[in-house]
């Protein structure tokens, strides 16, 4: 038997200890391992997720999401429905595989109203296997970006400063009393200087301003004469900002962001507005329009705005509003038919008695929307950009120059001008573009 010094029996029983835990540890963290193996599906252990989702964002995002149905069914944990090598046949030629007689394949045919399925035989079963794996990634928890980023709403959620209210009322109640205490000091002077017979000798009168300055008629007469020159140039300014609206931004009914639209999506402007290419007007786009897109995209991924309150969830529920104005059930992909008009509230409005033919503009003379409306493409909100005067119009037709390319009309005009006035450029108003009766008739 070893005999053991009792001084170095802790030191040895703490290593036996350690050797212990570490051990059981192991086991457990293998254990747990394990477990985790045999409870995860197996597709989760093949394919790259990372790629998957590079996959699947480029051929399945059109029709899929992973946690709600879309065009097609949400595919979170599709593998634990069908067998591997199905999927593989099936994602490659679905309607092979119905007209074959598959009875997995006829029942989801039917399920989901005869919608064909886009073959991908593209794809080979590494591919498959790394959107399967992408199909298993947990949906992300909904974290406040208060809680995430402080610094972010430190303007709003901080209280560990002082806020300006309540400098300004310790200020405020700092200078009242010391007006108070001025009172206070007067009153005991005078109090004093009385008591030692002190006598304040009184001024005399003067006569007020008001009467002297009545007495003074050449002052009234160029005071008068300076008060109906002002008062004449402050109202013809207000009169003539009747009927300009520029800066007009008002609230919608539901928020469109044309930041997003036409910037980050570069969307033509044409497509939603597609009436300004051959009418009068541009026209209010109809909301099956929007629906082209929003059909499949019922969630905002893009950037934030913390900032100014434009959050992904803010984007989401105005997609909502669109829904439910539309009549457009998102559990069974289908229209209800109750619809709810959408007062949207007009920002440009021209006078009545001015004509204007938008695709006289865009289609003939081929002027960008951001000539008239500004930059577009970086509104958040939308706004009247252009003050749409007549002086506007005017200085707009006497500097554009006419595009004379493929256009025999125009050229034949410019040829003649130039034998007639050596006219180097056309322009709107040589054309006859300042006449009174080409906007008033």
């Amino acid at each position: 038997m070893i005999k053991v010094k009792f001084r170095n029996l802790p030191s040895q029983l703490s290593l036996l200890l350690l050797a212990l835990l570490l051990t059981f540890s192991i086991t457990t963290y293998a254990q747990d391992e394990a477990s985790a193996a045999t409870e995860q599906p197996a597709a989760t252990g093949v394919g790259d997720a990372a790629a998957g989702k590079t996959l699947f964002n480029a051929n399945c995002a059109a029709c899929h999401r992973l946690y709600k149905p879309a065009t097609g069914p949400a595919l979170f944990g599709v593998g634990d429905k069908y067998d591997r090598e199905w999927l593989y046949s099936w994602i490659r030629n679905s309607q092979a595989m119905v007209k074959a007689g598959d009875p997995q394949a006829v029942a989801i045919f039917e399920e989901n109203n005869q919608a064909v399925m886009t073959a991908f035989p593209a794809l080979t079963d590494t591919d498959i296997d790394n959107i399967l794996a992408y199909t298993y990634t947990e949906k992300p928890e909904v974290v406040d970006p208060c809680i995430a980023n402080p610094e972010l709403c430190e303007g709003e959620t901080s209280t560990s400063g002082v806020s300006s209210e309540i400098i300004l009322l310790v200020l405020a109640l700092v200078f009242l009393m010391l007006v108070v205490m001025l009172y206070l000091v007067t009153k005991t002077l005078k109090r004093i200087a009385e008591a030692n017979g002190v006598v304040y000798e009184k001024k005399e009168k003067r006569t007020p301003i008001w009467q002297a300055f009545i007495k003074n008629q050449f002052l009234v007469l160029v005071v008068s004469v300076f008060l109906l020159l002002s008062a004449g140039y402050f109202a013809y300014g207000w009169m003539m900002q009747v009927g300009m609206d520029q800066g007009y931004a008002p609230v919608q009914p539901i928020h469109y962001s044309h930041k997003i639209h036409a910037g980050d999506n570069e969307i033509d402007c044409n497509y939603c507005h597609s009436s300004a290419r051959k009418s009068k007007h541009s026209g209010i786009p109809s909301l099956n329009v929007c629906m082209n897109c929003h059909k499949n995209i019922s969630e905002y991924t893009g950037e934030e705005d913390i900032a100014n309150g434009y959050t992904r969830d803010f984007y989401t529920a105005e997609i909502k509003k669109l829904y439910e104005a539309v009549g457009w059930d998102e559990a069974s992909q289908s229209y209800t038919g109750e619809t709810k008009p959408v007062k949207w509230v007009r920002i440009h409005n021209l006078p009545d008695f001015a004509y204007f033919n938008h695709s006289q503009h865009v289609t003939v003379a081929g002027i960008e929307c951001q000539k008239c409306h500004g930059p577009v493409e970086e509104m958040e909100i939308m706004y009247q950009f252009s003050p749409l005067t007549m002086g506007w119009c005017i200085n707009c037709h006497r500097e554009t120059n006419v595009d004379l390319k493929g256009n025999d009309y125009y050229k034949k005009i410019h040829e003649e001008l130039s034998k007639k006035y050596g006219v180097d450029q056309l322009t709107i108003a040589q054309m006859g573009g300042l006449e009174c009766g080409k906007c008033h008739y």
